[in-house]
């Protein structure tokens, strides 16, 4: 078989998976969805292993389709949600929550307090973004704060 790009896009909805010939023409493409989980107002979660294994069934059903195996594969190109949080434990690489989704908002209330603080423009000069629950950092906080066990093992 010809060599191909494996392209993953890991979504917040699914994983997509398109094999591309070094032509530029499409081999195969792949989609496998990942379920949305609310388990109060304002959150969105996922199963971490469920992302994964969205990752490979997608990845396989563009492989499967463009009819090339892993030898053929010349590059990995590969984009995802960025601002969703996945906590590994550092011994054992299992989640020890679930991924709390960049559109989770269980952090409005410390984003608020930093800004009443006067934190905001050092948080700007320094990371160039606002205080809003959408980034990482206090998901990470408020993760590491509220899972039991989070800290121990990351």
């Amino acid at each position: 078989m010809p060599p191909v790009v494996l392209s993953l896009d890991e979504g917040t909805t699914g994983a997509t998976a398109i094999a591309v010939g070094i032509d530029g023409e499409i081999r195969g493409k792949g989609y496998a969805e990942i379920t949305q989980h609310y388990p109060r107002p304002g959150w969105v979660e996922h199963d971490p292993n469920e992302i994964w294994s969205a990752v490979q069934a997608s990845a396989k059903l563009a492989m499967d389709a463009a009819g090339a195996g892993a030898r053929d594969v010349r590059a990995i190109g590969i984009t995802n949600q960025r601002e969703t949080l996945v906590l590994w434990d550092r011994d054992s690489l299992e989640p020890v929550a679930p991924a709390i989704v960049w559109q989770d908002r269980r952090t409005a209330g410390e984003c608020a307090r930093l800004r009443e603080a006067g934190h905001e423009p050092r948080v700007r000069d320094i990371t160039g973004l606002v205080l809003d629950p959408y980034f990482t950092a206090t998901k990470l906080a408020w993760a590491l704060k509220n899972i039991e066990g989070a800290s121990a093992a990351a």
